[in-house]
Order: C-alpha cells, then structure tokens, then sequence
C-alpha cells in the first residue's frame, strides 16, 4: 500500500483506499499513523466493506482518475472493464505468479539462501514470493541439492521465535 501511496502524495493527488475484506485494518492503521504524523485531513480514505458494491461505486465516480489494484486477474479484468466507461487510467498487479531465475554465473553462496527466502519467506502470502523457480540447467543440479540441504533445515514457528525467523525478504 505503501509504495502505491506515496507517489501519489508526491504528485499532490488524495487516495481512497479499499483494503481486502479479510485483511483491513492494516490499511486502517497505516492511515491513523499517515494522519498522526501531519497528513492533511481529507487525503487518505480508507473505505471497508463488501468488494464489489465498492468497487462499482469507485469504478463509476467520474472524481477518480485512476484505479490501482492489486490481487487476483479474474478481478483484475472486472475492475478494468469497469474504468472503461469513464477512461480511468489503471495500474495492476495480478496473479501472483513471481518467477525466480538463476543463471549459470549466479554465486550460489548468494542465491540459494535468496531463493529460500524468497519462496519460504512469508509462507508465499506476499505478492513478491517466488512461485516459480527457474535454474539454468548447468547448475541445476548442485543448485538444487544446495536448496534443498538448506530448506531441510527450515522451522516452522513464530516468526518472532529467533529459531524460525528467516530475516528480511529482501
């Protein structure tokens, strides 16, 4: 949400925000701290509730000149359709489907705990979690006996737990 709301801070611009169903008060903090730290009344909206009849009220505004939306393509394609009636400008990220490549020159020291991290990190819940593994055939197979030691060795538990946590994504 972040990195969708300060460019559009930066460009002078308000922001309505409709966080997932499941998941708003992330959304809901953020802006008490945006607005705790001297954002102007009025630029951060964060609306919550049922999806679609959301959707379809923000999708027909003529006020809003552009819809960012991240989450899966069948909704993706939806919210599009629905921006066509009044030229919304849109920005997506859909599908969730991440390659991660490693070439034949990669430095394995680096790019098998990356590649751990990467696809373990998270247990793939965040949008930039690998979902596909890609290795040059060349080092495939030390590659993958390399992944697959280290992966052996991950434990399940609170990530807060110094024996489970894995470190920063990136």
């Amino acid at each position: 949400l972040t990195r969708k709301l300060g460019p559009a801070f930066a460009a002078g611009c308000t922001a309505v925000v409709k966080p997932a169903s499941q998941t708003p008060f992330t959304a809901i903090a953020l802006a008490e701290l945006a607005y705790e730290a001297g954002l102007p009344p009025g630029v951060l909206s964060v609306v919550t509730g049922d999806a679609g009849a959301i959707g379809g009220v923000l999708t027909a505004s003529p006020l809003i000149r552009k819809l960012s939306f991240t989450g899966s393509t069948g909704v993706g394609r939806k919210l599009a359709e629905q921006c066509a009636g009044t030229l919304k400008r849109v920005s997506m990220e859909l599908g969730g489907a991440a390659p991660l490549i490693v070439f034949a020159d990669a430095d394995l020291d680096v790019a098998v705990p990356m590649s751990l991290r990467a696809i373990f990190g998270g247990n793939g819940q965040v949008c930039l979690s690998g979902s596909r593994l890609l290795v040059q055939n060349s080092i495939m197979e030390e590659f993958l006996d390399r992944f697959t030691a280290e992966a052996r060795k991950l434990v399940v538990g609170d990530p807060k737990n110094a024996s489970t946590f894995m470190g920063p994504l990136i």
